[in-house]
């Protein structure tokens, strides 16, 4: 038996026979002559176009199976096939004396190369797709033959996977993946969780005590959840994966039995559970699962990864299905959050030393208003009753704008939202209320709070980038892990500061980060007067389970004593103490 460590990059535990899968390495290029360039470029040309619609198909296919977000990896692919930037380098390189399969080969090198020097893992992670996309089109013109793929149910064991291989594995028979490179934020990843596919990644070693385990088809247990990988387990280990896997099924049906019950505190203080989504896809879960309305529903699924703008139609059947499925209960659409961290090919913004301080968010809207007024347009007519007639079942509509700084922001929101509303009046579109908010991450948001509370319906704190502009700690530094706690006594002093200014005011204060989702966090926000959580539909039950253990005296007594604590630790362990067993 071998254990070996990796990275968590997709929940769940799964076993099964090992089967490594190997991409065949690509044919390398040759040199040819001035007279063989024009049927070189034709061959080219040709194997864009092939690899293009084949992409597009498989997006299609992804979006079908309900999953749009990971649908437009491949949409995204498509049009990285018809780039004019790939396809000058392709012919310039062929003009210089090298075949269609050369020039595609030094291309995919140079543009992944570049990606990958940034020193940014999403971007590394993207480098894959340029990788991905040109060895598509060398398989198209070497005429190779077609991708491995798995005749019964293995866990798959390789170096890495390309995108449109993961998502061409039949689905029945790939029962995980353990991949030795790539890392939780590669497509294989979010692929895998997309369809519930336990996976661990940057396994370091992992091939070689493949190779080196006696027998053929070894046996293999992933631990999507702690990143752990067992080769050949022993009866014990099977044993251990028995009581786990039970454990999960057990805990599973426990969530969904419990999704009914109310998140109320031992002494009589309800607090409203809300979900997170991405998608409309994810509505139905969250549903399962408890979610009482949406809390953040993120629109950017909508915006990323394509040429053109969505249409004001097609944002409207996005939002209106979230309605529909959340009805009576209220839904928060949160308006367009991109920036230079983002890039989008129909908003180019000029790089930025420090995108997450830049021109992002609403800061867009002196640029682009079009964009903004589009989707609150479209917000306002997914909150438009039934057939004409009383709101009836449906529930209310919320919309919020992120990185707001101060009064002046709010009174671009406004303005954009009349301008809105103007608009749909004098067209005859029929539409419906909305209710404005903001989303509570600039330090400055709250503290300025009571000079515009007054004008909105909501506010609702996004507590990770809270924590990363009070601390000033970029998240994504593993190196600054000890203060990415957002337990830290400053975060929650400026909760308390928000729960004041929004009680002043008379408006409805929920919060939509990670904190949320925290049982134990959570406990420290309701002692501070948080009302309503939105979180990941899976940590429902989780909160809801402690939240009804608790005594909201004592939660607001401990959160009082954490705002004098000295570290986001010490107040963690005090709340800890206070979790309900089981």
């Amino acid at each position: 038996m071998r254990r070996l460590r990796g990275a968590a990059a997709s929940p769940g535990i799964a076993s099964g026979p090992s089967v490594h899968l190997v991409v065949a390495p690509r044919p390398a290029g040759r040199r040819i002559t001035p007279a063989e360039a024009p049927a070189e470029l034709e061959r080219f040309r040709e194997a864009v176009t092939v690899t293009a619609e084949a992409l597009e198909e498989l997006a299609a296919r992804v979006v079908a199976d309900g999953h749009p977000d990971e649908g437009a990896i491949f949409r995204a692919q498509a049009a990285m096939a018809r780039d004019p930037a790939l396809a000058d380098l392709v012919e310039a390189r062929i003009r210089d004396g090298g075949d269609a399969i050369d020039g595609l080969g030094a291309a995919a090198a140079d543009l992944a190369g570049q990606l990958r020097d940034l020193g940014d893992e999403l971007l590394s992670a993207r480098a894959a797709d340029v990788e991905d996309v040109a060895g598509r089109m060398i398989d198209v013109i070497a005429g190779s033959g077609p991708p491995p793929t798995l005749d019964r149910p293995s866990i798959v064991v390789a170096d890495d996977l390309p995108p449109s291989l993961t998502a061409s594995l039949p689905r029945e028979r790939l029962l995980g993946l353990a991949l030795e490179s790539g890392s939780p934020t590669a497509h294989a990843a979010i692929l895998a969780r997309a369809y519930e596919i336990p996976a661990v990644v940057g396994i370091a070693g992992l091939l070689a005590a493949l190779a080196a385990t006696p027998g053929e088809d070894v046996q293999i247990i992933i631990d999507g959840d702690a990143g752990e990988v067992v080769l050949d387990p022993d009866e014990t280990t099977a044993a251990w994966l028995r009581e786990r896997t039970s454990a999960a099924a057990l805990a599973a049906d426990r969530a969904l039995a419990e999704a009914t019950l109310t998140a109320i505190t031992r002494d009589g203080v309800e607090v409203t559970l809300l979900a997170n989504i991405a998608t409309p896809a994810e509505s139905e879960r969250a549903v399962a699962l408890g979610a009482k309305g949406v809390g953040l529903f993120r629109t950017e699924f909508l915006f990323i990864e394509r040429s053109t703008p969505p249409s004001e139609v097609e944002q409207v059947r996005a939002y209106r299905a979230v309605v529909e499925a959340f009805a009576p209960h209220a839904v928060t659409i949160r308006l367009l959050d991109v920036g230079g961290d983002k890039p989008i090919p129909y908003l180019p913004i000029p790089p930025e030393a420090n995108p997450f301080l830049g021109v992002r968010a609403l800061r867009l809207a002196p640029v682009r208003p079009d964009l903004f007024v589009t989707q609150l347009r479209a917000a306002m007519r997914a909150a438009a009753p039934r057939d004409g007639g009383p709101l009836g079942p449906l529930g209310p509509v919320k919309v919020m704008a992120p990185m707001i700084a101060d009064a002046t922001d709010t009174d671009v929101l406004l303005a954009l939202a009349d301008r809105a509303r103007t608009e749909l009046e004098l067209e005859g579109v029929p539409h419906g209320p909305v209710i404005l908010g903001v989303m509570l991450e600039i330090p400055s948001a709250i503290l300025v709070g009571d000079s515009y509370f007054g004008r909105l319906g909501f506010a609702s704190l996004g507590t990770n980038d809270l924590l990363q502009y009070t601390i000033a700690v970029d998240r994504g530094n593993s190196q600054l892990a000890r203060y990415q706690d957002s337990l830290h006594p400053a975060v929650l002093r400026l909760v308390r500061e928000a729960v004041e200014r929004a009680e002043r005011a008379g408006i409805e204060l929920s919060v939509c980060g990670e904190m949320a989702g925290d049982p134990v966090a959570a406990l420290a926000l309701v002692g501070l007067g948080i009302q309503q959580l939105s979180m990941a539909a899976p940590s429902l039950a989780a909160v809801r389970r402690a939240i009804r253990g608790s005594d909201h005296a004592t939660l607001e007594r401990e959160a009082l004593a954490a705002l004098d604590q000295p570290s986001a630790g010490a107040v963690r362990d005090r709340f800890r103490a206070l979790l309900p067993a089981g």
